[in-house]
């Protein structure tokens, strides 16, 4: 017999039960779909371990997720001197390239990136650029169309010889690719030297963008150079790859050795050049005033000015009567950028951590002001105390960000940024905003993976999702209700239930919806795992502790997958599968909830609520009619007898007596568990998007009150697609409402509450102005035409 739960509360079925058969009936309902199942069982195990997907452990990398006791990489140090041709926008260069061997592999030859090579006519990254159908163009995509077809932006590499003999290399290149054959064998454990000298154009970033250039104001005639991928650098030589020499197609960025620089700059000498490492030479370059104003940033609470806005735009009217060479040292780093103009201001503000004091610097024309001079040295001193704190602290002389055509990009202690206001100097909370947040986002990175150094080329994630996690914890501390775009569990709901889409676990240049899946999806599956999964203290550990162990080293999706499990002592191979090897999504519905009351056994208690519930059973339409109707036992009382008005829910004496029978076998605990007034209650759920998730909800009570429920993932181990769980309360449930904080991603929230709730929305009203047979009317714009003319001439004859 089917019952409303309470006179709100529909579709439950209340159901009687005796306290000895209460545990029996639950059972029998939990393993129900068990019972009622196909023959095979034939879902997905979405609690399959991970072992047979993910490498064998062995000595460089253990099964614990660190680096082993045999962990190796290579080295490379360089000692370069470029010259920058204001007039022609060319880089000359010259580099004396460092290699040691630390392998257990002979080398014959080395691999080197020309990553400039991209910007050749012919380049893969050109050729394989696809299109869909358009009707509408913009001039600048047409520009920088034309552009690419003529533009030759790659290396030409003039000489490549070995340092000790001085006799030529031979050297092929492939495509963004060099291979540099070696006179002899290189064994492990030795070192090779050799030099290469190259030049080429630079881009203008406006019109053919990418990750580096330059731009041209004008306004003044100047221009700004951020300069990146700029020299023929080392490919890596790692354990798990040989050599990464994937081509550098665009998106896949990069992957590079760790090593020492010393760099040569040689600019116009009215120039600012901003750069990764430690100015070596600032008494050559700078003037007494502007070291003055540095040493002065080092104690200072606010950023000081070494180059004024003011000074910055009277330099843009000055021209050059010569060069200055600026000389830059940096030690362990992947890479080396910087970044050179007249049009520079320049602020500084010292940031004392530990024992790392770091010079936060800002470098942007004043095109940016006034956002830059507030915001951007202040982003990148918080970034480093907010990254630092999970992860270790910040270990660089100089952290640095540069206003200029890139929108963003980073380098080791340097990076691009590109957010201005409007000329009126007036900007939007999106600029602002936008500013603050790519600033996060690319000192970010030198953390990951400047400093954990992963393999780019391959795995987008692993740097762009965990930097996007870490960026929006920053955010969050910057100010209230700060707006970050990625983070937050319900932000991603759309993408989730996108059918265009791969996994996260897809290399770079494969990847559809690139934001969203390098991203978005990771840096939200972070926040789930360190909100829902594992707790902040937990996941803060592990996470520091991944950090710590492959700080300076290169790790791979497995090591960082092992790393946390191992740290955080769960089992994690379910939520990797489902978020980084899937495209599942998170829709989980609450189906049905059953109310079950244990029978007393008292016969006036029971009868009574058996009565009652005959009693509220709604008047069928057909009794309702023949209420009226003339009964045959009204013209002969005679056919009544003793089942006329007999009720089956009297109590007779011999139910009592049966009563009292039973009450007297019971001994005093089974008396005082079937006074319980407990209620038990089964909650049927489904899984409707196929990525399993912790169950959560809120039971509200009829008085008001809420009991929050927390259930692990692990309860979907032996059905991911639909769960029963018992619950027992002392108050009576009104209603449930499943992922009551939204921290699951769930796709569906309409599928979220018992009982289900009304949809509301909201629909606008407006007038239809369109004429009558629809579309446009050219003959009627022709007569309108007309018409004006007549009138301008009738205007025309009345003035003369």
């Amino acid at each position: 017999m089917k019952l409303p739960l309470v006179e709100n509360l529909i579709s439950h079925t209340f159901l009687q039960l005796t306290l000895f058969t209460v545990i029996a009936c639950v059972s029998a309902a939990l393993n129900a779909q068990t019972d009622n199942a196909p023959e095979k069982f034939n879902q997905q195990d979405k609690f399959r371990q991970l072992e047979e997907i993910l490498p064998t452990p062995n000595a460089n990398r253990t099964g614990s997720g660190a680096p082993g006791n045999g962990y190796w990489q290579q080295k490379v140090d360089y000692e370069i001197q470029v010259r920058l041709d204001d007039e022609k926008q060319k880089l000359f260069g010259s580099e004396s390239i460092s290699y040691t061997n630390n392998s257990n592999d002979k080398l014959t030859y080395l691999w080197l990136q020309l990553d400039a090579n991209i910007h050749r006519p012919n380049s893969d990254a050109n050729l394989i650029a696809t299109t869909s159908e358009f009707d509408r163009l913009g001039f600048r995509s047409l520009k920088t169309m034309l552009a690419k077809e003529v533009f030759d932006g790659g290396f030409k590499i003039t000489r490549c010889l070995d340092s000790s003999t001085k006799q030529k290399l031979k050297h092929t290149i492939v495509k963004t690719m060099m291979r540099v054959d070696l006179p002899r064998p290189l064994d492990p454990g030795q070192t090779f030297e050799f030099e290469i000298d190259w030049h080429y154009q630079i881009n203008n970033a406006r019109v053919i963008r990418g990750r580096s250039g330059c731009e041209y104001f004008e306004e003044d005639k100047n221009w700004i150079y951020e300069v990146a991928q700029w020299f023929p650098r080392l490919c890596a030589y790692t354990d798990n790859t040989g050599w990464q020499h994937k081509q550098f197609l665009g998106r896949g960025e990069f992957t590079l050795e760790m090593g020492d620089y010393v760099v040569q700059i040689t600019a116009p000498n009215d120039h600012i050049v901003a750069s990764t490492g430690t100015l070596l030479n600032p008494d050559q370059v700078l003037t007494e005033v502007q070291r003055e104003r540095l040493k002065a940033a080092k104690t200072s609470t606010a950023p000081v000015f070494i180059v004024t806005p003011d000074e910055a735009k009277s330099n843009e009217s000055n021209k050059p009567d010569g060069t200055k060479t600026w000389i830059f040292k940096a030690d362990q780093v992947r890479d080396f950028a910087f970044a050179s103009s007249r049009k520079f201001i320049w602020d500084a503000m010292q940031h004392n951590q530990g024992k790392f004091p770091v010079m936060a610097m800002s470098f942007y024309p004043n095109e940016g002001e006034p956002l830059w001079s507030k915001y951007s040295t202040h982003a990148i001193i918080h970034t480093l105390e907010v990254y630092s704190r999970y992860t270790f602290e910040y270990p660089y002389p100089v952290a640095i960000s540069v206003n200029g055509p890139v929108g963003g990009m980073e380098y080791p202690m340097i990076c691009f940024n590109g957010p201005r206001p409007e000329k009126d100097g007036t900007y939007s909370a999106s600029t602002k905003y936008g500013l603050i947040s790519v600033i996060i986002h690319e000192v970010g990175h030198n953390y990951f993976p400047m400093i954990v150094n992963t393999d780019e080329r391959q795995w987008t994630w692993m740097d762009e999702g965990l930097n996007t996690f870490l960026q929006y914890l920053a955010e969050q501390e910057w100010e209230d209700d700060y707006p970050s775009r990625r983070g937050e569990p319900n932000d991603i709901v759309g993408y989730m239930r996108s059918p265009f889409q791969v996994p996260i676990m897809t290399n770079s240049e494969s990847i559809l919806q690139f934001g969203p899946n390098g991203y978005s999806k990771p840096a939200t599956a972070l926040n789930i795992l360190r909100e829902t999964i594992l707790g902040r203290e937990l996941f803060d550990y592990a996470f520091k502790e991944y950090a710590l162990r492959w700080k300076f080293k290169r790790p791979m999706p497995a090591d960082f997958f092992r790393t946390m499990e191992d740290a955080s002592g769960i089992d994690l191979d379910w939520f990797w599968r489902g978020w980084f090897y899937s495209t599942d999504h998170v829709d989980m519905a609450i189906t049905e909830v059953r109310q079950l009351n244990i029978d007393t056994k008292n016969p006036r208690i029971e009868n009574g609520i058996k009565r009652k519930a005959r009693d509220a059973q709604p008047l069928t339409q057909s009794k309702e009619r023949n209420e009226n109707l003339e009964k045959r036992t009204y013209r002969y009382p005679d056919l009544k007898d003793f089942y006329n008005n007999y009720d089956e829910l009297d109590v007779t004496p011999e139910d009592r007596q049966n009563y009292e029978r039973f009450i007297k076998s019971l001994t005093d605990e089974e008396k005082k568990m079937l006074a319980s007034k407990r209620h038990f209650y089964i909650l049927t759920f489904e899984n409707r998007g196929g990525l399993v998730m912790p169950i959560i909800f809120d039971a509200e009570f009829e008085d008001g009150t809420k009991q929050h429920v927390r259930i692990p993932a692990e309860i979907w181990k032996k059905d991911n697609q639909k769960v029963s769980r018992l619950l027992m309360t002392k108050k009576v449930i009104k209603s449930v409402t499943l992922d009551p904080r939204l921290e699951t991603a769930d796709t569906s929230l309409e599928n979220n509450y018992f009982p289900p709730r009304i949809l509301k929305s909201r629909f606008e009203l407006y007038k239809d102005s369109r004429r009558r047979g629809g579309g446009s009317n050219p003959m009627k714009t022709a007569q309108d035409r007309e018409a004006k003319k007549k009138e301008a001439s009738k205007v025309k004859q009345g003035k003369k």
